[in-house]
């Protein structure tokens, strides 16, 4: 399965994140400017950082423009947000919330939801029926769970 990581990173985490899940799945890791190669992946993951009071990182404002004009239908997505859940817990990860808005209803088939226990955040618009839509990773007060959480999410969307 051709399998990619789209990714917007500002200050390296994301990219971080994005390279180690796609060094385990053997996914192209590129960046979200490139949104425009999504359709030759079966596979394709979204990652982004959440910025200011839930803002999505700067590369995916013009990425998910981008996006609503691909034909992503019958595809495996997959999604991953980093943040920040102490200094941000009213909108922790609401990037991934965002994106997955954008694409719900383009016939896509989503994987990777994983659970919220072990975080503490107040709000999160990644959060739908109890879980979260993707990979959460919040480096700055978890960094000591960030392996095993993509170790384990990346065994999951195998």
């Amino acid at each position: 399965m051709k399998t990619a990581i789209f990714f917007g990173s500002t200050t390296g985490t994301t990219e971080m994140i994005a390279g180690k899940v796609g060094e385990l799945l053997g996914a192209e890791v590129l960046p979200a400017t490139e949104i425009d190669k999504v359709e030759d992946y079966d596979f394709a993951i979204f990652a982004t950082s959440t910025w200011g009071m839930g803002d999505l990182q700067d590369d995916w404002y013009d990425a998910l423009d981008k996006l609503k004009t691909k034909n992503l239908s019958g595809k495996k997505i997959a999604l991953i947000g980093v943040g920040d859940q102490a200094g941000f817990g009213d909108t922790f990860v609401d990037a991934i919330g965002a994106i997955y808005e954008e694409i719900k209803d383009m016939g896509i088939t989503l994987v990777g939801k994983t659970s919220t226990d072990g975080y503490s955040f107040s709000s999160s618009r990644a959060v739908v029926d109890d879980e979260f839509v993707g990979l959460v990773i919040d480096e700055n007060n978890q960094s000591e769970l960030t392996d095993e959480r993509i170790n384990a999410w990346v065994e999951m969307v195998k």
